[in-house]
């Protein structure tokens, strides 16, 4: 068993210790098949992280051995790797979180034990201003995939009415998330009170879909939750292409629209998604084309009389 190897990623050199270590039990893949999907997925993965502040979600002996939220950056990361000094007011303290802007980047997260990548929906240039509003559709435990399904066909045609773009993807669970791009001019207050906004719409058109209930005692457990508080502060969710911690290697996967009525989440995993990849490229690398304006979604707030509980 190899104890370390290294690795070119672009024009950097990345060691990688135990790349034989066991981290997916149900089919036996190792920290370097791990290695190995993020490098096939390469321009996708930095693509849904580039310039944003990320969580890291390690896993230091394998998806089936403890979890490590880590946002702050370890001591002794190299030189080259870039970061985010990101302030956390209701803690007054600071952290400077991990910034990809390059291949390497992850792969270093990699040899750190990181197997999810949760971005922030902002950038680095203006962290307060999000550029992404985000859609999750968050099944409740008992809700069938043939309702989430049925929803991210609502969220299509509301979203196509108001003339925006979204792109979908599945979680690497239950759900479906769908994002879109936004002018970075609302604070992320204003960002999620446009997505309850987007939420309430959505459920007013399947009522017998979805829910919106804030507390989770609420919420029937065969609904859908569209979870528009995945749009505030510090609150976030696997990127695009960003493994997840279970033992079957699933993976958040872009699909197209016309994939929804046949996509199975289940199927997306590391060991699928490369070859899906080299096929069809990053199903969302346009979404950068395009940013949308909240107004519309702002002004159906205004007029339902909308408010958020503060961050």
């Amino acid at each position: 068993m190899a104890s370390a190897i290294e690795l070119e990623v672009g024009d950097r050199t990345v060691r990688v210790s135990n790349p034989d270590r066991v981290y997916f039990p149900a089919r036996g893949e190792t920290k370097l098949d791990l290695v190995n999907y993020y490098l096939s997925v390469g321009d996708g993965i930095v693509r849904a992280l580039r310039e944003r502040p990320c969580m890291m979600h390690r896993f230091p002996s394998g998806v089936s051995g403890e979890k490590v939220h880590q946002k702050r950056v370890p001591n002794g990361a190299p030189p080259w790797l870039e970061t985010v000094r990101i302030h956390f007011p209701r803690y007054n303290r600071h952290a400077y979180e991990l910034c990809v802007t390059e291949l390497a980047s992850v792969i270093w997260a990699v040899q750190m034990s990181t197997v999810e990548f949760h971005p922030w929906n902002s950038r680095r240039a203006d962290t307060e201003s999000p550029d992404e509003w985000r859609i999750d559709l968050d099944p409740m435990p008992d809700c069938p995939f043939s309702r989430v399904r049925r929803v991210a066909h609502v969220v299509h045609e509301v979203l196509d009415e108001l003339g925006i773009v979204g792109y979908p993807k599945t979680s690497g669970g239950k759900g479906l998330h769908v994002y879109v791009r936004i002018e970075p001019r609302w604070g992320f207050q204003e960002v999620r009170r446009a997505a309850l906004a987007f939420a309430k719409e959505i459920e007013n058109r399947a009522p017998d879909d979805v829910t919106t209930a804030w507390w989770r005692k609420d919420r029937d457990p065969a609904m859908l939750f569209v979870d528009y508080n995945q749009n505030a502060r510090d609150h976030t969710i696997a990127s695009a292409y960003s493994v997840r911690g279970n033992p079957e290697a699933t993976v958040s996967t872009p699909i197209r629209w016309d994939e929804i009525d046949d996509v199975d989440p289940q199927e997306f995993t590391i060991a699928t998604v490369p070859a899906r990849f080299a096929e069809l490229g990053d199903l969302h690398a346009a979404i950068d084309d395009k940013a949308h304006s909240l107004e519309p979604l702002l002004e159906w707030a205004d007029r339902a009389g909308l408010k958020i509980k503060e961050d």
